[in-house]
């Protein structure tokens, strides 16, 4: 029998998950973290297993018989699809597809996005941005940086229309009109 924890023993326990330990050679994952500004972790093994699975599926493909009609099939429809996302620059050749780093689907999140749209200089200004609710994507505001955008969304990133960045950024470029202020202040 366990004797009874003590009140600051239960208190240090409650920080420490014995189930899902995290392993502490990970520097590679801390840098793309940093880089990325990736504030849950759960993110991150998300693209990671996503890109596992995506390279595995282009390995099976691969191994299928080169006149199969459904390997034709299937290698342009991954292709195609991981095109429209953003994650490959080519829909030529299924190589692309082996070797898909799990930091694609993080340049793809919306706060890298506005970096390289420069509407921010750095992906944690972004970030602040984002969550503040100065952007939106189309009709919709989006407070999530982990929002993945796709090559057809990446022309519909903007500010929101009562966004005071957005007014500070068109009175910097004399773009700006008082009678659209007017109407989003109402």
């Amino acid at each position: 029998m366990v004797r009874k924890l003590k009140f600051h023993e239960q208190k240090l326990l409650k920080k420490v998950d014995f189930i899902s330990w995290k392993s502490d050679n990970n520097l590679r994952e801390v840098k793309i973290l940093r880089k990325y500004h990736i504030q849950k972790r759960e993110d991150y093994t998300k693209y990671n297993k996503l890109s596992g699975l995506v390279t595995s599926l282009a390995n099976k493909i691969k191994q299928l018989d080169p006149k199969d009609s459904f390997r034709a099939e299937a290698t342009e429809e991954l292709l195609e699809k991981l095109y429209s996302m953003g994650l490959i620059e080519s829909k030529n050749n299924l190589s692309l597809c082996e070797k898909l780093p799990a930091s694609t689907f993080c340049r793809r999140r919306l706060s890298v996005v506005l970096v390289r749209l420069e509407m921010a200089q750095a992906v944690k200004d972004a970030v602040k941005f984002i969550e503040h609710g100065h952007i939106r994507v189309g009709p919709e505001v989006i407070t999530d940086p982990a929002f993945l955008v796709t090559r057809n969304m990446e022309d519909f990133v903007t500010w929101t229309d009562t966004s005071k960045i957005r007014k500070h950024v068109m009175e910097y470029g004399d773009q700006r009109d008082d009678f659209d202020f007017a109407w989003s202040a109402r």
